[in-house]
């Protein structure tokens, strides 16, 4: 793995990730309801901190190999998706909207894990939580939206 790429790939990560502190949840967020197995507010940094370093582990291995352009362009299109989907759910508060992000995310991911995979054992190994938690994301996702038909998106005019 190249230290460089890795570090590169990190900072995006730490750009998608800036959003979240752009667009905290706050108390908006809490007040949604939510289905019973959300995950504790603790876990979200946690599961994030440790995708973000697998995603640029994962990256890292296989940037500079034969072939690795349709790798790259899913793991360019999963963090673009990832830094788009936090501003429209928190920011925007459109539920609906995030969860249409949501499905390219998902998808971008998949691509992510199956054409890291094909490169590099270990590298698709690590894609694997990532695709997991945006399921288990997406999924809550749809819930919020199911559980509160009748929020409302920011109304930017009021700004």
């Amino acid at each position: 793995m190249d230290i460089i790429l890795f570090l590169i790939f990190l900072a995006a990560c730490f750009g998608a990730a800036g959003t979240g502190a752009t667009f905290p949840p706050g108390e908006w967020y809490q007040k949604l309801a939510k289905p019973r197995w959300t995950p504790p507010n603790w876990v979200f940094p946690v599961m994030w901190t440790t995708i973000y370093l697998l995603i640029s582990f994962a990256a890292g291995r296989v940037a500079g190999l034969e072939g690795s352009a349709y790798a790259m362009a899913f793991w360019a299109a999963q963090i673009a998706f990832n830094a788009l989907w936090t501003p429209i759910f928190f920011g925007l508060r459109r539920l609906k909207g995030a969860l249409f992000v949501m499905v390219f995310l998902w998808l971008s991911v998949l691509g992510c894990v199956v054409s890291h995979w094909l490169l590099d054992f270990w590298a698709g190994l690590a894609m694997l939580p990532y695709l997991i938690w945006v399921s288990v994301a997406g999924m809550l996702n749809f819930a919020v939206v199911r559980l509160n038909p009748s929020v409302e998106p920011l109304d930017l005019s009021k700004l």
